[in-house]
Parts: structure tokens; C-alpha cells; sequence
């Protein structure tokens, strides 16, 4: 399983255009009908819905934390870095993960934003056979120096995908059982009691879950710039045919859409599964 493209409610297109395309280094990959479709190469990683009336991104709800653009390398994000500090762009943290090194920024609605680079594999921490991610400080100056070419900046490296989403949820344990024990995602490393990460694959994660929106959180309210889905993709029909048959045996209401099956997890987050063949 895989991330796929994750899709948002801006309040001025034309705005966000900007951003993500002269800060981030996105490409615009389509317009229309009020929608714009961004990615790094050819796939959509990003599609923003212009909603002009939109307040601004609501705290104490649940919905996105950050979707994570994941770059191909240090030096991929060294020159992400390097370009965000030659703009001036606000950048609103920077951290090592032991597996990772990130960078957090915010669009101009205040949807949160990852960028980074894995460690291999073998590099990452393990605490008595667990993975132990850790939040501690960047080497901001040495990822600065990783880019020797200085070459201009032309976007993202077009190898950048979706590396994971992390979403605010209303209660940890309900969320946990719908992605690991319905979806079938791995539990990988809880994280003081209020977040979860899970994965498939062994990968650190492909969602984060956590409650730091408050337990109990409410969804966004349909007048702000919000979440609307995120795609998860399944190699093939027939895992994704298990899936949605144990989602419904499950009770769990899911709808066929033109872009996959549609399901809402128990904090009303929004998920899109379909299958690479």
C-alpha cells in the first residue's frame, strides 16, 4: 500500500497556485472547473477545489495534520531547503526524526505541509525491536551544504511522491482499530499516548494518527478550507476487493466513486482506496 493524491479546499486558487508552484516547486498538471491538479512529475500528488467564501483552516478539529512530500534524497531536499530560505519562504519547523529529516511549512490557508528524506532502512532506530522515531533537532547547516551543485532551482525533484498523511483524529484506539484491524495496516510506533503511526510494508509510516486536535474533536466545519480525501492505492483488484468486503462485513458504509471506493474513517476523515492494476 501506498499514498496517493491528497485533495483540499483552498479559499483563492490563484493564490495557492502560486505557493505551491513557486515555493514548493510543484507543477501544474491541469486546470479546471474551479480545481487544480498539481505533482512533482506526471502523477497528482496534489488537487486543490477553490472554495472562495472559505475561512481559514479551523484548529480543535479533526482532518489534516500534514500531508508529507517525500524527496528522493538529501540533496533533493537540501535544494528544497535552499530555495525556501532564498525566498524568504516562512518556514514553521525542521526536525530529525531518526528515520527522516523534515521539513514543516503551511500553505497560505494554513493546511500543514512535510517535506522530507528517509534514512535507509538500516539506519533507522530500533528500541527492543521497535521502531523509535524521534523528534529532535536538524542539522539545518549540513542539510544546507548537501547541495554542491548550486545548480537553478527548476521545482521539486520530480521523483518526490507522497511519502505519508497525518491526520487529526477524535479517539486514537478507534482510529487504530479501522487502519490496522479493518484496513490492515501494521502498527509501527505509538507516541505518548496520543499518536500512533502504521504502515505497510515495514515503511515508518504511511499515516500518522493523532488526538493533539483534542479528544473527541469535531470534523471541519463545511465553511473552511479543510481536508476533503486522500487516496490510498492497493497493488492489485483483488486485495482491494478483500479490503472492501471486510470494510463492509464490518459495517462499515463504502461507496464506489469515479476515483476509487469511498469510506470515512470513525473522525469522518475521508479515504479514496483503489489499486495500481
Amino acid at each position: 500500500m501506498r499514498c496517493g493524491a491528497v485533495r483540499l479546499v483552498v479559499r483563492d486558487l490563484d493564490r495557492s497556485l502560486r505557493y505551491y508552484q513557486e515555493r514548493i516547486g510543484l507543477r501544474l498538471l491541469r486546470r479546471e472547473d474551479g480545481a487544480a491538479a498539481l505533482g512533482a512529475d506526471q502523477d497528482v500528488l496534489l488537487t486543490l477545489v477553490e472554495q472562495p467564501d472559505a475561512l481559514p483552516v479551523q484548529r480543535g478539529r479533526t482532518g489534516l495534520y500534514h500531508f508529507a512530500l517525500l524527496t528522493p534524497d538529501r540533496v533533493a531536499l537540501s535544494r528544497v531547503l535552499n530555495h525556501l530560505l532564498a525566498t524568504q519562504t516562512p518556514i514553521d519547523g525542521a526536525s530529525d526524526h531518526g528515520v527522516s529529516e523534515a521539513l514543516y511549512l503551511s500553505d497560505p490557508d494554513g493546511h500543514g505541509i512535510e517535506i522530507y528524506r528517509d534514512r535507509p532502512r538500516r539506519e533507522w532506530p530500533f528500541v527492543k525491536g521497535s521502531l523509535g522515531m524521534t523528534t529532535d533537532p536538524l542539522d539545518v547547516r549540513g542539510l544546507v551544504a548537501a547541495d554542491r551543485t548550486r545548480a537553478p532551482w527548476e521545482g521539486i525533484d520530480p521523483h518526490t511522491v507522497m511519502g505519508h498523511v497525518h491526520l487529526h483524529v477524535a479517539d486514537l484506539a478507534a482510529a487504530e482499530h479501522f487502519y490496522v484491524d479493518l484496513l490492515g495496516l501494521d502498527l509501527m510506533q505509538r507516541f505518548g499516548g496520543q499518536a500512533a503511526f502504521v504502515s505497510a510494508g515495514g515503511y515508518h509510516h504511511h499515516l500518522g494518527l493523532n488526538t493533539w486536535a483534542g479528544i473527541g474533536a469535531p470534523p471541519p466545519p463545511p465553511t473552511a478550507a479543510r481536508l476533503l480525501d486522500f487516496q490510498l492505492v492497493v497493488p492489485n483488484s483483488m486485495i482491494l476487493t478483500e479490503i472492501v468486503d471486510g470494510l463492509r462485513i464490518s459495517g462499515i458504509e463504502v461507496n464506489a466513486t469515479d476515483e476509487g471506493w469511498s469510506v470515512l474513517d470513525p473522525s469522518g476523515n475521508r479515504i479514496l482506496l483503489n489499486h495500481l492494476n
